[in-house]
């Protein structure tokens, strides 16, 4: 227990001394979280050049409401809430269409079966590169639950739509990405 405080002192020590205007304090900070929340940035975006202006744009958000933050949470989730949110509102820019189960025809639910996901064979790379493929809307659910940890209450939020559609998508996300790992097998 007395490590696992020491450690939070530490990681919040570097937080005081960028509200007190240190600025090695923010370039450590930086480094420390960049890549990190870049790849989560990036797995919503699917696009390199957003997920860098959405990335600046966090650290920016965060720097300059420094004073907000907390100590309820890390300060690395207080960020990845940030990143989160501002690639959501990138992908509201392009109109994603969130698609609600409950308003889907019964043909279409029919539609709806389960994958023989274990059948294929997958690595890392296939999947990594088919989840690119994904419609924004797929990509960015399926990241939310599947990677990020968030479940489908908290991604309904923060898309602002219903629970139903978050897990549309994702039962959907799912069915497409099989579907595109069996093609690339």
């Amino acid at each position: 227990m007395y490590l696992e405080t020491a450690t939070k002192l530490y990681r919040y020590e570097w937080v005081e001394r960028c509200k007190s205007g240190d600025h090695s304090a923010y370039r450590i900070l930086y480094e420390k979280y960049a890549v990190a929340m870049y790849n989560t940035c990036l797995r919503i975006l699917n696009n390199v050049e957003e997920a860098e202006d959405v990335l600046q744009e966090s650290f920016t958000e965060a720097f300059r409401n420094l004073h907000q933050f907390e100590y309820r949470t890390s300060f690395g989730g207080w960020l990845k809430t940030i990143c989160v949110n501002r690639s959501i509102n990138q992908l509201r820019k392009r109109k994603v269409d969130w698609v609600d189960i409950d308003r889907l025809s019964e043909h279409a639910q029919q539609d709806i079966v389960e994958a023989d996901e274990q059948a294929i064979e997958l690595s890392i790379e296939k999947v990594k590169k088919a989840m690119m493929l994904l419609p924004d809307g797929y990509r960015t659910v399926l990241n939310l639950y599947l990677f990020e940890g968030y479940d489908h209450e908290e991604i309904a939020e923060i898309l602002q739509v219903a629970t139903s559609t978050t897990r549309s998508q994702y039962i959907r996300a799912k069915q497409k990405l099989v579907q595109l790992l069996k093609c690339k097998s």
